[in-house]
């Protein structure tokens, strides 16, 4: 039998999401009886209020409930995972102050492997993983299949992603005694192949893409219609965020193997 936990709303985490919930609530209900526009900015901002309103609406139920706490997942795990999500989902609209908030409220001090996506590390995996999200949709409109340069691109991309979300899907399920090595030894040795990689992405990607393409005067003359060649840059510039990413996950990895862990 559910047990109803009203401190779970009065605590400062519980404020900040019922918060979320409203702000959320009022944006998408503001734009909708405006009316509908076709436009794939709108249906972006559309589709992350409502997920957002969906998800926390979610996590404060569960935890009004007190089910939160008989789930078998980490659900310090999940729900920071969710609240550096929301935060790069509407990191341009007006509620993601509300979540980057709720992120600090709960992050934990880095060393401590439960909780681990409320450190510094964890939350980086989710913005590699969102990151690397945007470079796919984006390769939708490039034919990377031509050159074999950017093939390798796109699978340093698949490669980083696919290790990314293990980690956070491991870490919620509390299945990360799974790993054949310590995990921390595990998370170091795959950020420094993942800086590695992304390095040469980073000069192969704008080498092949834009050496004798310049960009095409219709891009100029049209700004509310998608110009392939501007997704070539916005590839680059998301391989450049998740190098810069992959860097300082890296050190912080090191600084959790050879000085947190030996203190």
């Amino acid at each position: 039998m559910a047990t109803l936990d009203l401190a779970s709303l009065a605590a400062p985490v519980g404020i900040v999401r019922v918060l979320q919930v409203i702000f959320t609530c009022i944006s998408f209900s503001l734009v909708a009886s405006v009316g509908h526009y076709g436009g794939s900015f709108w249906t972006w901002c559309m589709f992350c209020w409502c997920f957002c309103f969906c998800v926390t609406f979610l996590i404060l139920l569960l935890e009004f409930l007190s089910v939160s706490a008989k789930l078998p997942i980490s659900w310090s795990d999940l729900t920071a995972a969710v609240a550096m999500l929301a935060t790069l989902m509407v990191s341009n609209l007006s509620p993601s102050s509300f979540y980057a908030v709720e992120v600090g409220l709960i992050r934990a001090k880095s060393g401590e492997i439960s909780g681990f996506l409320s450190t510094v590390p964890g939350l980086l995996k989710v913005l590699e993983a969102f990151v690397a999200c945007i470079i796919f949709i984006c390769l939708d409109y490039i034919p990377f299949h031509v050159y074999a340069g950017l093939q390798w691109c796109v699978a340093v991309y698949s490669i980083c992603f696919i290790f990314a979300i293990l980690v956070i899907i491991f870490t919620i399920c509390r299945v990360l005694s799974l790993f054949p090595a310590p995990f921390d030894k595990v998370l170091t040795v795959c950020n420094v192949l993942a800086v590695l990689m992304y390095i040469t992405a980073m000069v192969i990607w704008p080498l092949y893409s834009f050496r004798n393409n310049p960009r095409p005067s219709y891009c100029s003359s049209s700004f509310f219609t998608l110009c392939p060649w501007d997704t070539l840059v916005v590839v680059s510039v998301m391989t450049g965020i998740n190098l810069v990413a992959y860097i300082v996950d890296t050190v912080y990895s090191f600084r959790l193997v050879f000085f947190i862990s030996r203190s």
